[in-house]
C-alpha cells in the first residue's frame, strides 16, 4: 500500500487498545509518550537465520541502537498486518511470507529522556526477496542463527539491544517451540 507524502501518524490507545486519538509521530515520542499502537517483526530467512537490525543515527527513539527485525507504527486507516508489509517495503525493501502473530505485547522503556509506550504485538515471518536496505532507517544489518541471537541478548552488558528484543525474544522462542 503506497502513501502519498504526508506526515504519518499514530494511534493512540487506551490500555485495551481501543483508539482514543491520533498524533503526528513527530510529535507523540518524548518524555511523556502517550500510548499508541505499534508492531515488531522477527524476519526469518528460509536457513530458519534471523535478521537483526541496526536503528539509523537519524532515528528519534533508540539511534544506532540494535533490535529485532522491523518495529513500527500502523496508520488509522490500516491494520497491523498491513503495516507490516507498507514498512517492510520502506525500510528493507522486501515482502514477506508466513506473517503469523506470535504474541500480545506491552511494553514501555526510556533511554536517552525518550519513552517508548506501546501495544506491541510481535509477528514473525518468512522474508520474501531481496534485501535493499533503506540508510535513513536502518544503518546496518545481519543475520544470526537463533540460538545465537538468544544469547547476544542474554549477554548483552552495554545497552547495544533494543530493551524490547530482549523481552520480545522469550516470546518467539516459546512459539518457536511449541
Amino acid at each position: 500500500m503506497k502513501r502519498e507524502n504526508k506526515e504519518e501518524l499514530v494511534v493512540l490507545v487506551d490500555e485495551n487498545d481501543k483508539q482514543i486519538g491520533t498524533e503526528l509521530k513527530s510529535k507523540v515520542h518524548h518524555k511523556d509518550t502517550p500510548l499508541h499502537r505499534a508492531f515488531s517483526l522477527f524476519l526469518f530467512n528460509e536457513d530458519g537465520k534471523i535478521l537483526t537490525t541496526q536503528r539509523s543515527e537519524e532515528k528519534i527513539t533508540w539511534p544506532n541502537v540494535w533490535s529485532n527485525s522491523l518495529c513500527g507504527h500502523p496508520s488509522p486507516e490500516e491494520s497491523r498486518e498491513e503495516a507490516i508489509e507498507r514498512r517492510l517495503e520502506e525500510e528493507l525493501g522486501c515482502g514477506i511470507k508466513n506473517l503469523k502473530k506470535v504474541s500480545d505485547y506491552r511494553y514501555r522503556f526510556e533511554r536517552g529522556g525518550i519513552v517508548e509506550n506501546e501495544i506491541c504485538p510481535v509477528y514473525v515471518g518468512e522474508i520474501n526477496g531481496d534485501l535493499v536496505v533503506n540508510p535513513k532507517e536502518v544503518q546496518a544489518w545481519g543475520w544470526f542463527n537463533w540460538e545465537d541471537f538468544m544469547d547476544e541478548l542474554r549477554l548483552d552488558e552495554v545497552d547495544k539491544w533494543s530493551e524490547w528484543s530482549k523481552e520480545e525474544v522469550i516470546l518467539v522462542d516459546k512459539f518457536i517451540k511449541a
